[in-house]
């Protein structure tokens, strides 16, 4: 028998000796292991060494070998953490478990699944090579690992000022690591926990479950073509008190429409007469299709009203990490304290990437390249749907963004169609969980940015097709 099977089947032995011992009792000497077992000391001292390091035993130089007093669970035992329902009790119910639940593993489908479900940019769409040399150059600033300001670096706040329009200077920025820990941030720091938040339904998953995640109660209200409407908007905040509105004005996740000119002034307006603030969701920036895009509501905000949040992620990496909030007045000051209590600033080395980044023409190429890239997939998902699928509702074709919503026909619901799509191969996002409330109706939200390329869009569209005349 080999040196190895030996200390294999000492190992076992002793597991199975040890199990009827009592924490502290002493194992039998090495002479005595080596006389039972007819084994050599190399053997034993080897399957010692193994239960030692597994946490079974302690071994006292000069004193000899004892069971340990805290035994590990070996693999096969099944753990027992029932308790921890009765600790989490008055917690309530978990905000952010449906948000992870509702549409499966987005971030591992199975290999062969087209990915119409997600909102980031396929590998081939991102600036990889422009990313990794701004970070090789950050990464030979001599500060470059120094302690960031709390506010971010001078010169990125600079950047998304000037990003967000006239009006708004540097000290109104403040950097964060992304935007969905931002808007985590936003809900805790300007609404107190039980207290309603407005929000367009549909909205942003992420946003409810944030919202909920900080205590807060949200409150739908309509939008159509033109996004939220100012009369309902009106009436919520006088119905419910609310002291804070969640909206995205420009390319709407999940519906991609815009905030018309004229409502863009009276939402504003309808916010600071009910003396509340508008967080104005920006993530959609850098994703128009080739058109102007709109200013931004900061930029013409000179009470406070409006808070500003931003992020590089979506136009460049889910890494990139990098985002913005803009206010102005005592929220700013709170805001920066929070940074304080949860993580003190953002990694400064990411931060010098980012404006390495930005700073440079390739920013200016990738963003012209993207725009073409995602106005070119949305007319080709956009068509497929047309072709394959005309009895699904597509209210409009958007401007920007990366996503298409479409409104099932009445004969299917979300839950048979998305089950039957991930059966023929195609990731979606059922669209129950973007509406703060009961749905209108059933809703898929289908992305473009993610697929591998225009041709695998088309694919994804011929599958559903088959998945619903043929439901898995």
């Amino acid at each position: 028998m080999s040196d190895s099977s030996s200390t294999e089947v000492l190992v076992a032995i002793l597991r199975t000796e040890i199990a009827g011992l009592a924490p502290g009792d002493r194992l039998p000497s090495s002479r005595d292991l080596i006389a039972r077992h007819g084994v050599g000391p190399v053997t034993v001292s080897r399957a010692i060494a193994q239960l030692a390091a597994e946490g079974v035993v302690v071994t006292r130089p000069g004193s000899g070998t004892y069971v340990s007093a805290r035994r590990p669970r070996h693999v096969d035992e099944a753990s027992d953490t029932s308790w921890q329902a009765v600790a989490l009790a008055g917690r309530g119910q978990d905000p952010v478990t449906g948000l992870v639940e509702a549409d499966g593993p987005a971030d591992s489908p199975q290999a062969g699944t087209i990915a119409l479900h997600g909102g980031y940019l396929h590998e081939g769409l991102q600036p990889a090579r422009a990313l990794g040399a701004a970070l090789a150059r950050a990464a030979r600033r001599p500060d470059a690992w120094h302690r960031a300001p709390v506010a971010g670096l001078a010169p990125l706040r600079a950047i998304f000022a000037r990003q967000a329009g006239t009006g708004v200077d540097p000290e109104d920025v403040l950097v964060t690591g992304g935007g969905q820990g931002a808007l985590s941030m936003l809900f805790r720091a300007i609404a107190a926990p039980g207290g309603p938040v407005l929000v367009e339904s549909p909205t942003y998953p992420g946003a409810l479950a944030a919202a909920r995640a900080a205590g807060l109660r949200p409150v739908p209200v309509p939008m159509d073509g033109d996004g939220i409407r100012p009369d309902l908007l009106a009436d919520a905040f006088a119905m419910t008190g609310a002291r804070l509105l969640y909206c995205q004005p420009t390319f709407h996740n999940p519906t991609g429409a815009v905030l018309s000119a004229e409502r863009r002034r009276q939402v504003v307006d309808v916010t600071r007469a009910a003396g509340a603030f508008l967080i104005e969701d920006d993530f959609a920036r850098h994703l128009g299709h080739g058109r102007t895009v709109p200013r931004p509501l900061v930029a013409d905000d000179r009470d406070g009203t409006v808070v500003h949040l931003t992020s590089l992620t979506k136009p460049a990496s889910p890494s990139l990490r990098i985002g913005a909030v803009i206010a102005r007045g005592p929220v700013m000051q709170r805001l920066q304290g929070m940074r304080l209590v949860d993580d003190f600033f953002t990694a400064r080395p990411l931060q010098e990437a980012a404006v390495e980044l930005v700073s440079t023409p390739a920013w200016d190429r990738h963003l012209r390249a993207l725009s073409s890239a995602l106005r070119d997939r949305c007319a080709v998902l956009a068509d497929a749907l047309a072709r394959e699928l005309p009895d699904w509702t597509l209210a409009h074709v958007p401007a920007g963004g990366l996503h298409l919503w479409l409104r099932l026909p009445a004969t299917l619901t979300e839950a048979a169609v998305a089950g039957a799509a991930r059966a023929h191969g195609v990731a979606v996002n059922a669209g129950r969980r973007y509406f703060p409330a009961e749905p209108p109706a059933a809703h898929l939200r289908l992305g473009f940015a993610a697929a591998a390329d225009p041709a695998e869009l088309t694919e994804a569209v011929r599958r559903l097709a088959a998945a619903t005349r043929r439901p898995s």
